[in-house]
């Protein structure tokens, strides 16, 4: 791919997410923050809240999967195209205690037609996986940002 490609990629993926950001009430209310985006690439990050924790005095992992699939969904929302989960995985590795500053980071690993495969780590702020999880996306109708808009040319 070329600079000027790279460029293009990169700014239709900042402006997909941008879309996407304004009326994701869920993963703003849960304090999520995009830290980067990229074409088939993106890392949201959560601080736990004691409203966060289960019984256990953990992170309830319904949090963990949400902010895992969230980044995996503005990964895989990166093309200018709506994109949604088809399927999803996830597998716990460690509790997480309350306070603590959690990173997601997904990655594409297939794309092809309307099917992707994405991978996400869930890491704690020393830097230790906490939670993987996999999901499937498929392209729908509609797009989030205009074909011809400045973002995707």
């Amino acid at each position: 791919m070329h600079a000027s490609d790279e460029a293009s990629a990169q700014n239709l993926a900042r402006a997909c997410a941008d879309a996407m950001w304004r009326d994701d009430r869920a993963s703003r209310s849960l304090g999520m923050t995009i830290e980067r985006i990229g074409r088939g690439e993106a890392v949201l990050a959560m601080i736990v809240r004691q409203d966060m924790t289960n019984g256990h005095g953990i992170c309830h992992g319904g949090f963990i999967f949400t902010l895992a699939d969230s980044t995996f969904a503005f990964a895989c929302n990166t093309y200018g195209q709506r994109s949604v989960a088809q399927q999803c995985a996830v597998t716990f590795i460690k509790p997480v205690r309350m306070g603590e500053a959690l990173t997601a980071h997904a990655v594409e690993r297939s794309k092809t037609g309307r099917s992707g495969i994405y991978d996400v780590t869930v890491r704690d702020s020393q830097n230790s996986v906490v939670a993987e999880f996999r999901g499937h996306s498929r392209t729908i109708a509609g797009d989030l940002v205009a074909p011809n808009s400045d973002a995707s040319s």
